[in-house]
């Protein structure tokens, strides 16, 4: 399909630029020259530790530490996405508006050609950081070789709007696109949501929020963080050393959540949900080095003991975020992509029968 963007490719700085020609000289070195740079080798939990993933731990660890602060911290996030995302795919894409429960919200709507779904998507960044940008390369992905329509959506961010604006977004984009589904070129019952970390919080709260309809049909967790309390084991596992640390789900957990709220409440904590039968069916990544493991796995074994049909994948020696980067992880997101396409396409009214190549394409990576 040829490449017609009403929205051009975010522009890239020639100093990112730069940064990620380094990054990729050093990811197509022999691995034993990688294992050279990036120290013995990493042993965490039955686990060990990817080379890829050690070697750019390496690399952000040699970085200046700042302070954290939202403005630094969305402007550093961008910067690090810009870096990773590799060939973008060659997808349609359109910025839009949708409705947020406080006013409009930016959107950005992807269009791989002929599609009978579309997924409701929302960023990961602690609720504070990360916008359209700095997902845009995996969202292209994800349209491209799943064969899905996909609208992100720019939902407000802590500290400014903290909990539960983010929460009240993500459920009023997702009625209102339902509302519009005709103008996507989907049936209504065919949206489905997803997102990854703190967007995969959101994704799974609002399949809470709307059994009473109109439901997703389909629910993509990438690491999600279901237990706000802290008291899945691996939060202490992996407090230290990782891409995700404890001081940093501190400060997130600070800028969005007000300090007397109860975090087992379903509408924090979806893990604490009286029930999760009658869900959507669920697809759920964790990575095997990620202090949010735990309760990622224990949602997908809690969906899956009380009927709800669950697809779940640990990539074991990947950290949290690997998604946003795809020089590294590129098969990595082609594998999710096409568990998403899979799982669609076995849901009751897929449209894949009528697709010759059975709703999937193969990604071919940088």
């Amino acid at each position: 399909m040829p490449v017609d963007p009403t929205t051009p490719m975010p522009e890239v700085p020639a100093g990112t630029r730069t940064a990620a020609a380094a990054v990729r000289g050093l990811l197509r070195l022999p691995p034993r020259a990688k294992r050279a740079l990036a120290g013995p080798a990493v042993h965490r939990d039955g686990n060990e530790l990817d080379l890829d993933a050690h070697l750019l731990l390496r690399i952000t660890k040699a970085l200046p530490k700042q302070a954290p602060e939202p403005v630094r911290l969305r402007r550093q996030a961008r910067r690090m996405a810009a870096i990773g995302a590799g060939r973008r795919a060659p997808v349609r894409v359109e910025d839009i508006t949708v409705a947020g429960a406080a006013g409009p919200l930016r959107a950005r709507l992807y269009d791989p050609g002929a599609t009978g779904t579309l997924l409701v998507y929302f960023h990961g960044g602690g609720w504070v950081i990360g916008d359209l940008d700095t997902h845009d390369a995996l969202c292209r992905t994800v349209a491209h070789t799943a064969r899905i329509r996909m609208v992100a959506v720019d939902y407000r961010l802590a500290p400014e709007h903290p909990y539960p604006a983010a929460v009240d977004d993500a459920v009023a984009a997702f009625r209102d696109i339902v509302a519009r589904a005709g103008e996507f070129g989907v049936a209504a019952e065919r949206v489905a949501v997803g997102g990854d970390s703190a967007g995969g919080h959101l994704a799974a709260v609002l399949c809470q929020r709307t059994r009473g309809g109109p439901a997703p049909l389909l629910q993509l967790l990438i690491y999600p963080p279901t237990d706000l309390t802290g008291k899945a084991e691996s939060r202490t596992t992996f407090a230290e050393g990782f891409a995700l640390t404890s001081t940093d789900i501190d400060f997130f957990d600070r800028c969005f959540l007000p300090p007397d709220l109860d975090r087992t409440r379903p509408d924090v904590s979806p893990l604490y949900a009286e029930t999760t039968a009658g869900l959507p069916r669920a697809v759920v990544i964790t990575a095997g080095f990620d202090p949010l493991r735990d309760e990622g796995e224990a949602y997908a074994a809690r969906l899956r003991a009380e009927g709800v049909p669950v697809t779940a994948r640990r990539f074991d020696g990947y950290m949290h975020g690997f998604v946003n980067n795809a020089l590294a992880f590129g098969p990595a997101v082609g594998e999710i992509a096409a568990m998403l396409a899979d799982a669609l396409a076995t849901t009751p009214g897929s449209p894949a029968d009528s697709d010759p190549d059975g709703g999937r394409r193969q990604i071919a990576t940088s």
